[in-house]
């Protein structure tokens, strides 16, 4: 039997995607399911990657603002290790695990962009939250990838060949706790497979938007609109 993955996402919504990978226990904070999403729950055997509370409230606002601009879209819990990804009409696509930066923080170093690898400190191994318009641009090794935020040199990309077997990342991506997901200088790392076929062919033509949730600062303060579309939906008559 196929391994599957059940994606929890906001409104109730369960879609089920071939896994990016082996089946392993769940990670990160589990909603309250729906019955139908009971319902089309898989097997014990299958992995399942559930957005956290914070990861659906983004995902609510985006949804219910448009706020991607009828773009495609992907939300990074750091937290939980965990990416999802939608297409620019907001349906669902994939729920992968990642890898990220070394250092909890949620800002990137002033001049952080223009040190080579071997130059950044430890605390300088951030993941930086926010919101983001990447691109596919500048090649690196000969293969353009996606930019994040090329003024900090933080992209998505998949595991690069040349990682040390000491870092251990495709044991560390497949593990069953996000625990152990921090190991990048800063860039998020994903599934070869996942990147190939459903990332890069959303993104490739225009970009879209990546929203990477904070470690420690207030969710607010990450996405002010949040706090907006918060207020906005309390003085709406129901």
């Amino acid at each position: 039997m196929q391994t599957k993955i059940l994606i929890r996402v906001a409104l109730g919504v369960a879609l089920l995607l071939p896994a990016a990978a082996p089946a392993q226990p769940p990670r990160g904070h589990k909603p309250k399911a729906t019955k139908a999403a009971r319902a089309a729950a898989p097997a014990a055997d299958a992995v399942r990657i559930a957005p956290s509370a914070e990861a659906v409230r983004v995902i609510d606002w985006i949804s219910a603002t448009g706020d991607n601009h009828a773009l495609p879209w992907v939300v990074v819990d750091k937290r939980n290790a965990a990416m999802f990804l939608f297409d620019a009409r907001g349906k669902p696509r994939a729920a992968v695990p990642v890898l990220v930066g070394i250092a909890t923080g949620d800002e990137a170093t002033p001049g952080v962009g223009s040190k080579r690898l071997g130059q950044l400190g430890p605390a300088e191994k951030t993941t930086p939250a926010g919101r983001y318009l990447a691109r596919f641009g500048i090649p690196v090794a000969g293969e353009r990838i996606l930019w994040v935020d090329y003024a900090t040199s933080v992209a998505i990309h998949p595991i690069p060949g040349d990682a040390g077997p000491r870092e251990k990342r495709r044991e560390r991506m497949l593990s069953s706790t996000p625990d152990d997901n921090r190991i990048t200088f800063g860039c998020i790392n994903v599934p070869k497979a996942f990147y190939a076929k459903a990332l890069r062919p959303l993104f490739q033509k225009k970009g879209g938007y990546v929203y990477i949730l904070p470690d420690s600062k207030p969710i607010e303060q990450v996405f002010p609109n949040l706090r907006m579309e918060a207020v906005r939906q309390a003085i709406v008559p129901g």
